[in-house]
């Protein structure tokens, strides 16, 4: 189902959390998550997938219909993994695309998801749009020939992120239908999901964020996971869009520290 992959880890029987579901960002993969997977194993069974149009080359030449490619329909997909992994309700880590389909999966189906952690993702960017990114994306190559090309082009962490998200180089989906993915955020907002919220969260923000200003520290102290003591936000200086591989000592102490707090 969806590339979905079982890491193990300390199951509920063991005195763990039960399933922890990793969910990758836009254009990005399951398998960007390997140096979080071995300290993660500690609190809970680590599970990945790759989101629908993220999982390899694909004939795009008729582009998917817009109820394909809609928040609904991925957040629905997360509670499909999460049904058929059945351990009870998960702890879903995200970042980016991954900690909005985190808390709209919190809020869609509440008995499915136990925590969240949301990674640089905010809820509203109406008014944003895609367009000044095609003259990048037009400057990728048709495959990339090996790491250190990536890294030139994205630099060292991204160029790392995407590579391990390709497919020996070449991208494993469409740009155009990834691009109409976040063009959806910029049409309408997910506070309403964000406020449904009634699990313990924590916010991971970026300095160097993608986000818009305060939005994160303003999530918060807004809806029902603002009441469990575990809850927490913290914005991490000097940290790029990828916290968990820009600073990832940091990252993993935040996290640590909540599903320490989850467990007791």
């Amino acid at each position: 189902m969806n590339g979905l992959l079982d890491y193990g880890g300390l199951d509920r029987d063991e005195g763990g959390l039960g399933a922890i579901v990793l969910l990758h960002g836009l254009m990005g993969r399951g398998r960007t998550w390997s140096r979080q997977i071995p300290w993660l194993r500690r609190y809970g069974r680590v599970f990945t997938f790759d989101a629908a149009y993220h999982q390899g080359r694909f004939d795009d030449s008729r582009p998917p219909a817009p109820e394909d490619i809609a928040t609904e329909r991925f957040v629905a997909d997360v509670g499909e993994v999460i049904t058929w992994i059945d351990r009870g309700p998960a702890v879903l880590v995200g970042h980016s695309m991954g900690g909005l389909h985190a808390w709209c999966a919190a809020a869609e189906f509440p008995e499915l998801v136990s925590a969240i952690v949301v990674e640089d993702m905010a809820p509203d960017f109406r008014g944003r749009t895609t367009g000044d990114w095609a003259p990048w994306f037009d400057s990728w190559p048709e495959r990339f020939a090996g790491l250190d090309e990536a890294v030139a082009m994205f630099g060292d962490v991204a160029g790392r992120y995407f590579y391990e998200a390709f497919d020996d180089g070449r991208l494993h989906g469409s740009i155009p239908v990834w691009a109409a993915i976040a063009e959806e955020w910029g049409t309408r907002d997910f506070w309403a999901q964000w406020e449904a919220v009634d699990v313990p969260a924590l916010l991971v923000e970026a300095e160097h964020s993608v986000t818009p200003p305060g939005q994160m520290a303003d999530m918060a102290v807004r809806g029902g996971q603002a009441r469990y003591p575990q809850s927490a936000y913290l914005r991490v200086p000097g940290a790029g869009h990828l916290v968990h591989d820009d600073r990832p000592g940091v990252y993993r102490g935040a996290v640590e520290a909540f599903l320490s707090g989850l467990a007791g």
